[in-house]
């Protein structure tokens, strides 16, 4: 049944409508009499019109969608121009959606600054047929899409907690330098990303899943904000499994005690699985020979001028007591391997922790009576601002960790860095990718993308990514 307006001049009245029905049976067929006739084109005709406009909305969709996807193609190309991704993304446009001359059609195509992303809108004006019947002669049809690159930049940085505020936060004099590559985070909180004080990020592009705070000058592009999740790249990387304990040499501690893995006198370790964690200090410098060095149950501490160098090797941690504390005094100079189960990994860990342990409090309580307790003791750990689960603390307040070549990959951690000078400035190229990553202080975070400038492979799945189309409606 139609029910029209009181008043409307096309209204008629109940029993009218009543009384112009009626049926004569003749030779079992039903007749239809008197219907208005009104009445009946605009039923017939509305729905011809419906399907026109749903017809024609589906074409200019499609139409939108493969000239977004072909412009988002062009985007791929080095040489490309935002001219030339307008101009194959409009002409792929109108191609397959052949507007008519009789037709209004007006096409808007966008493509960002940073040449990640394409939009097309479509629109056209369409006579209905029978809409003088209900007074509308004409209804306007819209299609867009957008589409985005992702990975065509060289990807650093990408912190994977999927709802946290501040997975990627920076504080007061912190910067992170990512010259060439991009930042990601894939929180999908309002807050995602946050700039704060006079922080800075610097990079080719930059992208949260959610949104990100700060005033605008704190990032160099604008983050774009709504970007589709990148999941975990590494997810499939296989990891090392720890084998038996072994112990620190004798001539590594002053009095000969290895129960504590306290390492006060210069020394060259061999790889292997180290229970309790390492504590470098007191002056001693420590080469690592290649390998793989598993810190199990227990953090990996340098601090009172103690220093770690070693090339071709990787650090795995497990446990919920594993973790890193780089403090103020120390001198870190490593090297991921070039082959091997951790090859392009420097710093990994084990993708699970239960009921994780700060190293920094560790030491400072002395829990389990593992390690030496600091002195002076570094200031807390700043807290995160949230987190969708637990973590482990890798912490980096050294002022001389200028070299940390290859991938970091923490699926359970949060990285904090809180020094006050460059880290990984001397490195070819530092890759982070880590549930959250915090920075404080004044330290300058750079993440290099020279990746033909060393031998240690860049994992599959970060680094120079081909290109990648995701397309939205």
């Amino acid at each position: 049944m139609i029910l029209l307006a009181k008043g409307d001049p096309k209204a008629f009245k109940a029993q009218d409508c009543w009384a112009s029905f009626w049926t004569e049976r003749r030779g079992g067929v039903a007749l239809i009499f008197g219907l208005s006739t009104t009445v009946l084109l605009g039923l017939v005709g509305g729905g011809i019109d419906y399907a026109r406009l749903s017809y024609r909305r589906s074409q200019l969709q499609s139409a939108v969608d493969v000239g977004t996807l072909a412009g988002g193609n062009t985007l791929k190309f080095a040489s490309s121009t935002v001219e030339s991704v307008k101009g194959v993304t409009e002409q792929s446009v109108r191609d397959n959606a052949r507007p008519v001359p009789d037709r209004p059609f007006t096409l808007t195509v966008t493509v960002s600054t940073d040449k990640t992303s394409v939009s097309a809108r479509a629109e056209e004006t369409v006579k209905l047929a029978f809409g003088a019947f209900i007074g509308l002669r004409a209804q306007t049809v819209v299609a867009q899409a957008r589409a985005n690159v992702v990975g065509r930049m060289r990807l650093c940085m990408l912190t994977l907690d999927p709802a946290a505020p501040g997975a990627f936060n920076l504080q007061k004099r912190a910067e992170v330098t990512a010259d060439g590559c991009s930042l990601y985070s894939n929180s999908s909180n309002p807050r995602g990303m946050i700039g704060g004080d006079s922080a800075m990020a610097k990079a080719q592009t930059i992208c949260s899943a959610g949104g990100y705070s700060g005033p605008r000058a704190n990032f160099a592009p604008p983050p774009q904000t709504s970007c589709p999740s990148l999941g975990d790249p590494l997810k499939e990387r296989t990891l090392p499994i720890p084998g038996g304990c072994i112990q620190i040499p004798k001539s590594a501690n002053s009095k000969g005690d290895t129960s504590k893995n306290l390492i006060d006198q210069s020394v060259t370790l061999d790889p292997g699985t180290y229970c309790g964690g390492l504590h470098i200090t007191k002056k001693a410098n420590v080469t690592l020979r290649s390998g793989i060095y598993v810190i199990k149950d227990g953090p990996l501490v340098v601090d009172q001028k103690g220093s770690l160098s070693g090339t071709d090797v990787g650090l795995f941690f497990t446990g919920d007591q594993a973790g890193l504390l780089f403090d103020k005094q120390s001198t870190i100079s490593l090297a991921a391997p070039t082959t091997g189960i951790m090859a392009g990994l420097l710093i990994a860990e084990e993708r699970t922790v239960g009921n994780p342990v700060d190293p920094t409090a560790a030491v400072i309580g002395f829990v389990g009576g593992l390690l030496a307790p600091l002195s002076p003791a570094p200031p807390p750990t700043p807290q995160p601002l949230g987190q969708t689960r637990p973590l482990r603390t890798y912490r980096i307040i050294s002022d001389n960790a200028r070299t940390m070549l290859g991938t970091i990959y923490l699926p359970a951690g949060r990285l904090v860095i809180d020094a006050d000078k460059p880290v990984a400035d001397q490195s070819a190229y530092t890759v982070i990718v880590a549930a959250q990553l915090n920075l404080y202080e004044g330290p300058n975070l750079y993440l290099n993308a020279n990746y033909e400038g060393t031998s240690v492979p860049v994992p599959k799945g970060v680094g120079p990514l081909p290109g990648k189309l995701l397309i939205t409606q």
